[in-house]
């Protein structure tokens, strides 16, 4: 691993998309703090400074690993610019929930169904989407099963995912992934709608 570290960016990424994750964690460790300040500074809020870090790099992942990483010998300027682009992707979706104009006429901005108590049909459909999810989980390979479960019922972040199953960020990211595409191919294979 010594040696690895004295690696170009661009030899790493180049590893990385031969299958080499080693290299992936040396990238992740020599561009964290920079990235994670970076984006700190602008959104000021740590858990959506997270997850936004997060997100960074699991883009990062899958457009090296889908071959899409164009070698120009600026790692760290493309990996910031999809920090850059995910910061924007929140404000503008920050503002689309909080705005709401004043001009049209014709919306009754009280008259939304997030605001409304939920009838009968959509507590029946709510509950059968839950039940539906906790069986597809259950037919996941535990590795992937335990991490899904780990994000998103015990809300833990991908560093904290990592330091508790001993891997690396990168093997929990990749984990977290491959377990979103089963479920998906698993719901499909059954026919199984997700959505309400």
């Amino acid at each position: 691993m010594a040696k690895k570290t004295k690696l170009t960016d661009e030899q790493l990424v180049k590893m990385y998309a031969e299958g080499n994750n080693e290299a992936f964690d040396i990238l992740l460790k020599r561009h964290q703090e920079r990235i994670f300040n970076y984006i700190m500074r602008i959104i000021k809020n740590e858990d959506i400074a997270n997850d936004i870090f997060q997100e960074t790099f699991v883009k990062a992942i899958l457009t090296i690993k889908q071959g899409r990483y164009t070698e120009n010998g600026k790692f760290p300027a493309w990996i910031s610019r999809i920090a850059h682009n995910l910061i924007i992707d929140n404000f503008r979706q920050e503002k689309s929930e909080n705005h709401q104009s004043a001009d049209i006429d014709d919306v009754d901005i009280l008259n939304r169904k997030e605001l409304c108590e939920a009838t009968i049909e959509d507590v029946l459909v709510s509950d059968q989407i839950r039940e539906d999810i906790k069986h597809l989980i259950q037919e996941l390979p535990p590795l992937q099963r335990e991490v899904l479960n780990m994000r998103y019922y015990q809300n833990l972040s991908f560093k904290e995912i990592a330091s508790m199953t001993g891997v690396s960020i990168n093997t929990a990211l990749g984990r977290m992934r491959y377990a979103i595409l089963n479920l998906r191919r698993i719901a499909e294979e059954k026919d199984i709608v997700l959505t309400a």
